[in-house]
């Protein structure tokens, strides 16, 4: 018996199962795809956009060189957040050391928000697909017991059918389960070390801009 005729034969609570499933593998793998595909492209813009920055002469040029290279913005709102602030209003406060540090923090957030989008998604599906397989399993065995003891007569015909049948739900759970633990661990990773990047970038653009009484962006 195949997936199709399990599902075409099961109940509601096995479709429904057996969907639920569905939808999981689908948004994880669609997760794992863009992300994969959006971190290694912020890994190389933010390399090489930090890298352009320090290698202008000035702060002007380094601007128009970020904005070629860093084309998810990641090093350029870290730029762009050391503006100077109008005078009279509670984000002006304080000497410009505090300042910097305030908005450069906001702006790494941000940031660290979309390179962090799905992971939680990873997270919920590794971590309760397979116990949505089980449901799966643990229901249909029951409705095999129930057929058993309604037909009167125990055969190995009758129970090894419906239990591999209901066991294929558990393995369906850990099928949609593992690539997302696999790729939650490793992009992880990855989102690490571009923070890491971004956090050195923003402590070092701080003291620069803040020993520079002539800085504009």
């Amino acid at each position: 018996m195949n997936v199709m005729q399990l599902f075409s034969q099961g109940d509601a609570v096995t479709q429904a199962v057996a969907l639920l499933l569905l939808a999981m593998s689908v948004g994880s793998w669609v997760v794992i795809l863009w992300k994969a595909w959006l971190l290694r492209r912020c890994s190389t813009d933010v390399a090489r956009a930090v890298a352009a920055f320090w290698q202008s002469a000035t702060v002007a040029q380094a601007l128009e060189k970020v904005k070629v290279f860093d084309r998810e913005a990641l090093v350029l709102s870290l730029l762009l957040s050391t503006r100077v602030e109008e005078q009279g209003t509670l984000a002006a406060a304080g000497d410009r050391s505090q300042q910097l540090t305030r908005v450069l923090r906001d702006a790494l957030h941000r940031g660290l928000a979309k390179l962090q989008y799905g992971q939680v998604l990873l997270a919920t599906v590794g971590a309760t697909a397979p116990f949505v397989g089980l449901l799966g399993t643990v229901w249909g065995i029951y409705h095999a017991l129930i057929g058993i003891a309604s037909a009167g007569q125990v055969t190995i015909d009758k129970i090894s059918g419906p239990v591999g049948e209901s066991l294929i739900m558990t393995a369906a759970g850990l099928a949609v389960a593992i690539p997302a633990v696999l790729a939650y661990n490793v992009l992880g990773r990855v989102i690490a070390r571009i923070e890491a990047e971004l956090e050195g970038f923003a402590r070092d653009l701080r003291e620069l801009a803040a020993s520079q009484a002539a800085w504009s962006i």
